[in-house]
């Protein structure tokens, strides 16, 4: 299949999430993502889009125009060790919604909210 149609050429479906400037930064330091592109939207705002693992996020940071309502995301990211990303996510500044743990169905996940709203849940395939 081409992906040509795709920017970047990856992720034919992507989370898209709306928050503060920081969130960017929280993303890159509790998932390890790594921003490919940041556009300068103006008035202090960024379009920015990172790539986590085999998948990207995109990001609206800052303000949002005023005719534009602010949306919160809530995201599945799978990560090589629940607790550790936890634990970031929580330094962070992260709210906790789920400790981590082993579930009946084979994964250890957990879930936190970040600053911004956003509702994030993380696992760990362990089966």
């Amino acid at each position: 299949m081409s992906t040509k149609h795709i920017r970047h050429g990856k992720g034919s479906v992507r989370p898209y999430l709306h928050g503060t400037l920081d969130l960017p930064e929280f993303v890159a330091y509790v998932f390890g993502a790594a921003e490919i592109e940041r556009i300068d939207m103006g008035d202090n705002s960024y379009h920015v889009e990172s790539q986590i693992g085999d998948s990207m996020v995109v990001i609206e940071a800052g303000p949002l125009p005023s005719e534009i309502e602010p949306w919160l995301c809530t995201t599945q990211v799978y990560v090589p060790d629940v607790d550790a990303a936890y634990a970031r996510a929580i330094e962070k500044g992260a709210t906790s919604l789920a400790e981590p743990e082993d579930k009946p169905y084979q994964e250890r996940s957990a879930g936190f909210k970040d600053e911004s709203g956003n509702t994030w849940w993380i696992s760990t395939y362990i089966g």
